[in-house]
């Protein structure tokens, strides 16, 4: 099939790296326009436009779907679009070219979690497992019919970030056997039930901030779900700390209190419920550490109290 896909981070490359070793023809990729990046504010492209290049596939980047956008479909002739974390919505009129429709890779068992940030919210949500769906796009926001679906459990400490890898393999492999079947007839589209729906928001940095009144599972959570972006963080006296990995432990205290801070016993804070043990963390202009190691040179006081203030 003539295919054209749309993605644009790391998550939709191994679905395009397999529609390309496929014997199915990439004849173009849309994603979003090459942006400023890190602290130099470099303008980088995408993972998915770098894929493309390196591949000789030819790449639009429009900074909005619009008329111009719908020309050059057409005149693509597709079969199938293909989408994954695009990050646009799509019109009516684009969805409706593509002889087959237009097929998206969703990070999450729907119809729960639909929106942007499915993998962060399955886990701040406390979900068991965490999957993929392969859907018909609908004018709309990930309300289309199901096609397939694979699950995988959730690490106890597993953050977005890590699942994502996982996701977007489990992602690549299931397109591919849904478009094996849609070739061979045996594909079948299962309506979403709206009543088990749940469409979670988009992230922002305020999620970031640690509310030590939360009972400690939930700031778990949340630690890993928020990681690597926006990330939690909390006020310490050598300034903001990341907190990327933890666990719920046994522990009371006033909220936020410095219970534990040894290298060899670890770090643990009070939270609203329980304490939390930070298992990983990183200082400001620092790299990731393992908490043991980070209080080997940087001893923090039994009994301080964190703070939840952004900076």
């Amino acid at each position: 099939m003539r295919i054209v896909f749309m993605g644009t981070p790391d998550f939709a490359v191994p679905t395009l790296k397999k529609l390309i070793a496929s014997h199915h023809e990439v004849v173009a990729v849309f994603t979003q326009p090459d942006r400023p990046k890190g602290r130099g504010n470099k303008v980088v492209a995408s993972p998915v436009k770098e894929v493309a290049l390196a591949n000789g596939i030819p790449v639009y980047q429009p900074q909005r779907i619009r008329k111009e956008s719908v020309e050059d479909l057409k005149a693509l002739k597709p079969d199938l679009c293909v989408t994954a974390a695009f990050g646009q919505i799509l019109s009516q009129e684009l969805l409706d070219i593509p002889v087959h429709g237009t097929f998206n890779v969703h990070a999450s068992l729907l119809p729960k979690h639909r929106g942007s940030a499915p993998i962060a919210w399955a886990i701040m949500q406390g979900d068991r497992e965490a999957g993929v769906t392969t859907m018909v796009t609908f004018r709309g926001i990930d309300n289309g019919d199901m096609l397939l679906k694979a699950s995988t459990p959730i690490g106890e400490t597993e953050t977005a970030g890590e699942l994502t890898v996982r996701l977007s393999e489990i992602g690549a492999d299931l397109l591919m056997e849904t478009l094996k079947r849609l070739e061979d007839g045996t594909l079948e589209r299962i309506p979403q039930n709206e009543d088990e729906m749940t469409y979670d928001p988009m992230l922002t940095k305020e999620m970031g901030v640690v509310d030590w009144t939360m009972d400690a599972q939930h700031i778990v959570w949340r630690m890993h779900g928020l990681n690597p972006w926006p990330g939690c963080s909390t006020q310490a006296e050598g300034g903001r700390l990341k907190l990327l990995k933890g666990r719920a432990v046994e522990g009371s205290g006033t909220p936020g209190e410095i219970l534990t801070a040894d290298p060899k016993a670890g770090l643990v804070i009070a939270a609203g419920q329980g304490a939390v043990e930070v298992l990983q963390l990183q200082a400001p202009g620092g790299k990731p550490m393992l908490a043991k190691d980070y209080l080997r040179g940087h001893p923090m006081q039994v009994g301080a109290v964190l703070k939840e203030e952004m900076q």
